[in-house]
């Protein structure tokens, strides 16, 4: 589970509900109104399926659990187990990385070992493993579109819905005794959008755009280092090369560990 996420997401949510709760005279219900509700997360869901067909929206209530459950691959210890395939395929050549595809976790890793097994050559190796690059980047930027336009109409639809209350409180002058509470009401909408966006719906969609860039940062160093094992490169030489993606810092830790 990312904790970040949880902790932010509840964190965000707790500190309203704590000044809510801390200021004098406020109370829960009065944040509580249903016609607005649906005015800001309808009236959004509503713009987001004008833009996106439907199939990539059900997609990205699907992508929300990422947020929640996502597992980063450690990338030194990638770049181990890539300079261990390296001594075997050196030592005992190609064919002999079949034997250790079980100790492979990473799919996209297991992909370019196949390949490279099957003797495939290095140019449609990496044509392959760049295009699912691509098409891993394109899935990943719809649903961070769709959180990201989310975003922008939550607020748009708080206004909307709060030109709706004025308009109604306006329509009520002759009674002094509904303009409070209705200004009350008028203004929630807002709340309603500003929060949905600024805690949820763009938050979520620039984790949403970290885990994308970090997964591709992780494929690139497999590519890497499997056109460097194809083409039968010194372990050595791919543990160097490999190494310039990690910070100088990491490089120094996992020398010290080594």
């Amino acid at each position: 589970m990312d904790i970040a996420s949880l902790i932010g997401t509840l964190l965000g949510l707790a500190l309203l509900a704590i000044a809510i709760a801390i200021t004098p005279g406020a109370t829960f219900t009065a944040f509580i109104d249903y016609p607005s509700m649906m005015v800001v997360f309808g009236g959004a869901l509503a713009s987001v399926l004008v833009c996106f067909p439907l199939k990539d929206v059900l997609a990205a209530a699907r992508v929300t659990k990422t947020i929640f459950f996502n597992k980063q691959d450690d990338v030194m210890e990638l770049i181990r187990l890539i300079v261990s395939l390296a001594e075997t395929a050196r030592r005992d050549g190609l064919l002999a990385l079949e034997g250790r595809i079980e100790e492979v976790r990473n799919p996209f890793l297991i992909l370019g070992i196949q390949m490279a097994v099957d003797g495939t050559r290095p140019e449609i190796i990496e044509d392959i493993m760049r295009t699912e690059m691509d098409a891993v980047a394109t899935r990943h930027g719809n649903g961070k579109k769709i959180f990201d336009q989310a975003g922008r109409f939550a607020p748009a639809f708080g206004m909307i819905g709060t030109l709706l209350g004025l308009i109604i409180m306006l329509g009520q002058l002759n009674d002094p005794s509904a303009l409070g509470p209705g200004m009350a009401v008028a203004l929630i909408t807002t709340l309603y959008g500003a929060v949905a966006a600024n805690v949820v719906m763009l938050p979520f969609a620039e984790k949403l755009g970290y885990i994308n860039q970090q997964e591709l940062f992780t494929m690139e160093v497999i590519v890497r280092g499997i056109m460097g094992i194809q083409s039968g490169e010194n372990p050595r030489v791919i543990e160097q090369k490999l190494a310039t993606f990690l910070p100088p810092r990491l490089r120094v830790a996992d020398k010290e560990a080594a």
